[in-house]
């Protein structure tokens, strides 16, 4: 049984695109990207039917055109990405980062800065369709908030670049990385050379400023860095409810996300607050660091993408460098089936990655080569409130959320998974850092809906 639906899940890959043909969110989604391809078992082991690999899977050129994405990068970065497939450019600014803007520092960072650059297709997706909504971001070169020079050929790996791959209302994959280093202060807070060919970003076409709409219960998955604690990672689960002026409460007592009451950010058309909650527990000096958050409108859905952004200041011996990314999900039962098909977008290995999901059976595969790599269960109680418990095949636990779907149609939503294991190979050895094996746990990843649901 195993062995058929593994089959069956990596045929449909070769017809799904890398981001949701068939989300909503923008007013460029088009009827055709909504046509069912099968459900569940009724794929079978052939799959798709071929004819969906010519469907349009992205907007055309010029409505991408017309696009601004803002989201969150597990770099703890708000981004805003343009995309122009016209005239095959891009411009991309940081909002917030706590990324500094040259090894050996650790201010100024880059937030303020903005670059452009050139665009590619990628070549070596399954399709031409899935080809032509995939854009490589060539290095980029603009002016940082201190006025100085800013370009990211020197992080730009042309074996793993950063790729974007744009859907209806969603473009997500990996933004520019960066080169991190820095030899401490009074001999401490040192944090190791590690070079990542990009972060992981999820951004969205359409935004909602209104505060008062996030009142609710969500569940959330988040993932945190450290480096001044040698790139300790550490993911966990939240439950939290918010009230309409953004106050955050949760029954464990206190909020992952926020330690403060949103507000408006005067950056953009995001929200931050003060004295977010730690969750790696590395030694830190004095405080900074803020939270920040995309309000995102998805497929019908609301969908919350939350930011730490660390802070560092040798100036002011400030070190709380802590950095990294969650997503929430609206409280709410999933049941078995309702997220059959596939995901993709990129992960906390710097690695792009597909999730393909039939019922309580996973696996996570490389794109390019619809090679199979990891696999793992999930477990649908009869009230799950919409927090999955996972496990890997080497008995490694985690949970799942998604947000987005809707029982009458086929349309998908995202789909977001923690492991506290190593999956797929772990890092990518051009991220890791140097000198040292990398700890691959835990494993996060966030993915748009591709098809086949």
């Amino acid at each position: 049984m195993q062995t058929a639906i593994s089959r069956g899940l990596l045929s449909v890959l070769v017809s799904i695109p890398l981001v949701s043909a068939c989300s909503g969110g923008s007013s460029t989604s088009a009827s055709t990207s909504g046509a069912s391809q099968c459900s569940g078992a009724s794929c079978g082991i052939q799959g798709a039917p071929t004819s969906a690999a010519i469907q349009p899977l992205c907007p055309t050129e010029a409505s991408i055109a017309q696009n601004t994405y803002l989201g969150g990068a597990g770099s703890g970065e708000i981004v805003s990405l343009k995309i122009d497939p016209t005239s095959m450019s891009y411009t991309l600014k940081w909002l917030e980062s706590p990324i500094p803007l040259t090894a050996g520092q650790v201010t100024p960072t880059r937030a303020g800065a903005t670059i452009t650059g050139a665009v590619t297709h990628r070549t070596d997706l399954p399709s031409a369709e899935q080809n032509r909504c995939a854009f490589v971001l060539q290095p980029g070169n603009g002016t940082a908030s201190d006025g100085s020079a800013y370009a990211t050929t020197g992080s730009f790996n042309a074996s793993n670049p950063p790729t974007i791959f744009v859907g209806y209302g969603v473009a997500g994959g990996g933004i520019p990385g960066a080169e991190v280093q820095y030899p401490g202060i009074l001999g401490l807070f040192s944090v190791p050379d590690r070079k990542f060919d990009f972060y992981p970003f999820i951004g969205f076409a359409d935004v909602d400023t209104n505060l008062a709409d996030l009142k609710g219960t969500y569940n959330g998955l988040v993932y945190h860095l450290q480096p001044s604690d040698n790139y300790r990672a550490v993911g966990t689960n939240t439950t939290e409810t918010f009230d309409a002026s953004g106050n955050c409460t949760s029954s464990a007592g206190s909020c992952t996300t926020t330690g403060g009451t949103w507000a408006a950010a005067s950056a953009g058309s995001y929200f931050t607050s003060s004295n977010p909650p730690r969750i790696v527990g590395g030694a830190t000096l004095g405080s900074g660091a803020h939270a920040n958050m995309v309000l995102a409108r998805f497929n019908g859905a609301l969908v919350p993408i939350v930011v730490r952004t660390g802070y560092a200041n040798p100036g002011t011996l400030t070190v709380d460098d802590e950095s990294g990314i969650a997503m929430l999900a609206a409280a709410g039962n999933i049941a078995s089936g309702t997220l059959d098909g596939g995901f993709v977008g990129a992960d906390s290995n710097f690695k792009y990655t597909a999730t393909l999901i039939q019922g309580t059976s996973g696996k996570f595969v490389d794109p390019p080569t619809s090679t199979a790599e990891s696999t793992f269960t999930l477990d649908y109680p009869s009230s799950n409130q919409g927090l999955l418990s996972v496990q890997d095949s080497a008995g490694n636990a985690g949970f799942a959320i998604a947000t987005g779907f809707s029982p009458s149609s086929t349309v998908g939503g995202l789909f977001a998974i923690l492991l506290q294991g190593t999956e797929n190979g772990g890092i990518a050895a051009s991220s890791s850092i140097v000198g040292q094996t990398t700890s691959s746990t835990p494993y996060f990843g966030i993915g748009a809906f591709a098809g086949a649901h």
